[in-house]
């Protein structure tokens, strides 16, 4: 029976959210199969968020701890914030996998466990002295399936011809097909990209799509699985969605800058983790102007970046928290050469190498503070994976209008993490075209052409194309006299020439920061910026479920901040600020606004749970009421 027209004779349970969570090696595809179900699920109308969690290490050691890969979906009726804090149903494909994620599976929630891993030697790779699917210790706190799909993908592959060893790798997709029929998940989406991803080899490609039927009718035809799950569409806005990663929307927007400033787009970068992907993609679109170029280090990644934004492109370049520190020196001469310069910075766990593929919201004070003089730059974070689009173009849009590098601050979670996103109409992206300087402009009636004259409203100096007659001028790292560009040692001007670039970064125009409150009665404002969006809107709804008042507020301008910041702040009798760091922003506010915002923060490489922060604020909000 075909994966796509059984019959299904078990009852079927509505459902307005689940959160399912893949874990197995880091060579098992999860992965993968965690990708597929959400397009999946994305494809069918569901709102989504996922969290994919995975090793550092390129091959970790098989059927151990520190190689369990994992990935997590939440997928709902509704719209929904973030991945989920628990999974409802955890798939574990090896001992390890069970080991590391049990505790996560709150009493009662679904185990699917693949019994051809639970050998003895893989049972003491990670310290098990009994198989603990052995007698009924899990199915008194779980509803437990047990399902060798090792032994049922290679039965299902015995007439391919296929090896041993192949036909074992295709158990991922065994276990895709049981969770598509166990939540009414289409199929031919996925049997259509796995035919397009093996087209080269495609016996490969039919022994996944086998394996992925054999588990959808294993579902179909066993007894043991009493009952189907269905969630329903999500009532979104109307519009055209498609699913999205950070990165991939990062990119997007960066394309979407290059078109509506109708510049071509170089990017000049190196790559690491988690950034990689935004490379990846952007080099695959030639066809809109882009240029990528992978140098042979951080430092020659930007340099390049820097020289394309010379020569009148928008420069980009893209890096972690370890390449950002090497890119200082060069995104001050940025500052000083008042040049457009995208820098995206997709922070991970640190210091140093750190956790390469965790996340951790820890470069604030380095992308404000981290390079040498007095050296300001716009720093903006997005809230979402989804929010990387708007905030790309944001990003160009102060790059191009006051002449700057930018900074932005991604982070592992919303980079890899993905949503639905509403496609926008081209129309209504921003006008981000540039004039760049054409005649000489010397105040003195010389005929020369002066570099740093300036817009009176922005203070940004005119951007001369090298090579146009006429307009021959310097530029470079010494500091230069304001107007003419000549290279300046006087005391006074370096006085001015220094607040001057503080004053164009400190006026630039920034939207205020807004306030969720809708009982209008809160005496409590949780102020969140990055990643915490999610987690943080979550812990409010159900705080506010339980009849306490609440407000939220987020940043996206982090440099400047909101001219309504201040007011905000002393509006409310205490304010929290949760962060992935020992509370960067908090220490911040603290100085600018003197307010004493209560600082809570987490370095675990893991994003925030909803449920913490909910235990936090309840707590907070019932003292102030006291």
């Amino acid at each position: 029976m075909g994966a796509t027209n059984g019959h299904r004779t078990n009852g079927t349970r509505q459902l307005n959210r689940v959160v399912i969570r893949f874990a197995g090696d880091s060579g098992d595809g999860m992965q993968l199969t965690g990708d597929r179900f959400t397009s999946e699920a994305a494809a069918f109308g569901n709102d989504l968020a996922t969290l994919p969690n995975f090793p550092a290490e390129i091959r970790a050691p098989a059927g151990t701890l520190p190689g369990v890969s994992s990935f997590q979906l939440h997928f709902a009726d509704y719209d929904i914030l973030t991945p989920g804090d628990r999974p409802d149903v955890l798939v574990a494909m090896n001992p390890a996998a069970l080991k590391a994620n049990l505790a996560d599976l709150p009493h009662g929630g679904i185990l699917i466990v693949n019994t051809d891993e639970f050998t003895k030697r893989n049972l003491t790779k990670v310290g098990y002295d009994a198989d603990p699917l052995e007698g009924e210790v899990l199915d008194d706190l779980y509803a437990v399936h047990r399902v060798a799909m090792g032994t049922l993908t290679q039965g299902a592959l015995a007439e391919t011809g296929l090896g041993k060893k192949d036909a074992a790798r295709c158990k991922n997709m065994f276990a895709l097909g049981l969770l598509s029929w166990m939540y009414h998940r289409p199929t031919e989406g996925t049997e259509r990209f796995l035919r397009e991803k093996f087209a080269k080899k495609p016996d490969i490609a039919e022994a996944n799509v086998l394996a992925f039927r054999a588990g959808w009718n294993y579902g179909e035809t066993t007894e043991s699985f009493a009952v189907t799950y269905e969630v329903a569409p999500a009532k979104l806005p109307e519009g055209t969605y498609r699913q999205i990663t950070g990165n991939a929307a990062l990119a997007y927007g960066i394309v979407a800058a290059g078109q509506r400033s109708e510049l071509p787009v170089f990017l000049g970068t190196y790559p690491i983790t988690p950034a990689s992907d935004v490379l990846h993609e952007l080099a695959k679109h030639k066809n809109f102007g882009v240029t990528t170029f992978q140098a042979e280090d951080e430092i020659a990644g930007v340099g390049a970046a820097l020289g394309a934004s010379f020569g009148g492109s928008l420069g980009v370049t893209t890096t972690s928290g370890p390449g950002l520190a090497l890119k200082s020196e060069t995104i001050g001469l940025a500052v000083t050469l008042e040049l457009p310069l995208l820098v995206c910075d997709i922070q991970r766990g640190g210091p140093s190498t750190g956790l390469p593929t965790k996340t951790e919201q820890a470069d604030l004070m380095q992308a404000l503070h981290g390079r040498n003089g007095e050296s300001p730059v716009p720093v903006l974070a997005p809230c979402s994976p989804a929010d990387c689009f708007e905030i790309a173009l944001d990003a160009a849009r102060i790059a191009l209008e006051y002449r700057t590098p930018v900074l932005l601050l991604s982070d592992g979670a919303i980079a890899n993490g993905s949503e639905p996103w509403l496609i926008p109409g081209v129309s209504s992206l921003p006008d981000l075209r540039v004039r760049f300087a054409t005649e000489p402009n010397a105040a003195d009636g010389s005929g020369e052409f002066w570099p740093y004259v300036r817009d009176e409203e922005t203070l940004a100096r005119e951007w001369a194309v090298p090579g146009t007659p006429g307009l021959e001028h310097r530029v470079g790292g010494l500091e230069k006299a304001d107007g003419k560009g000549n290279i300046s040692y006087d005391p006074d001007n370096h006085d001015h020439m220094v607040r001057l670039r503080q004053r164009k970064i400190d006026g630039i125009d920034v939207p205020d920061v807004t306030v969720d409150d809708p009982s209008g009665e809160a005496r409590v404002l949780v102020l969140g910026w990055g990643s915490s969006f999610g987690p943080i809107g979550a812990a409010c709804r159900r705080v506010r479920a339980q009849g306490l008042p609440v407000a939220q507020a987020h940043l996206r301008h982090l440099n400047p901040m909101p001219a309504n910041l201040g007011e905000v702040l002393r509006g409310y009798d205490q304010v929290i600020v949760p962060e992935m760091n020992l509370g960067q922003l908090a220490t911040l506010l603290r100085a600018r606004y003197l307010v004493d915002v209560q600082s809570y923060t987490k370095v675990a490489g893991l994003p925030f749970q909803a449920e913490e922060l909910q235990n936090v604020l309840i707590d907070v909000v019932q003292g102030v009421s006291a």
